[in-house]
């Protein structure tokens, strides 16, 4: 973890890191849309298995890194739950619905 020198320095590197969490939650918006076109009914949309297994994995991700698990659970709530809508969107205008 670089040590900054500054709180301006501080800020940019916050700056960097939020740009990238943008670019990566964009590249997982994309898979999401691609991922509509695999399945066949609005359940296997919403995949509560799956998104069990995610959470699980992201909350002790969290634990690892020292971070306050229940805030990337919040996190990650907000996240899936646009995104299943989004892939609902899709699977919608698929025409198998």
């Amino acid at each position: 973890m670089k040590q900054c020198n500054s709180l301006q320095e501080v800020r940019q590197e916050i700056d960097k890191i939020d740009m990238q969490l943008v670019d990566l939650i964009s590249q997982r918006s994309h898979f999401i849309r691609q991922a509509a076109s695999f399945k066949n009914t609005v359940d296997e949309v919403k995949a509560e298995d799956r998104i069990d297994d995610i959470m699980q994995r992201v909350r002790t991700k969290a634990i690892e890194f020292n971070i306050n698990p229940n805030m990337i659970s919040e996190l990650f709530t907000i996240m899936i739950n646009e995104m299943v809508e989004t892939e609902i969107a899709e699977f919608r205008n698929s025409g198998k619905f």
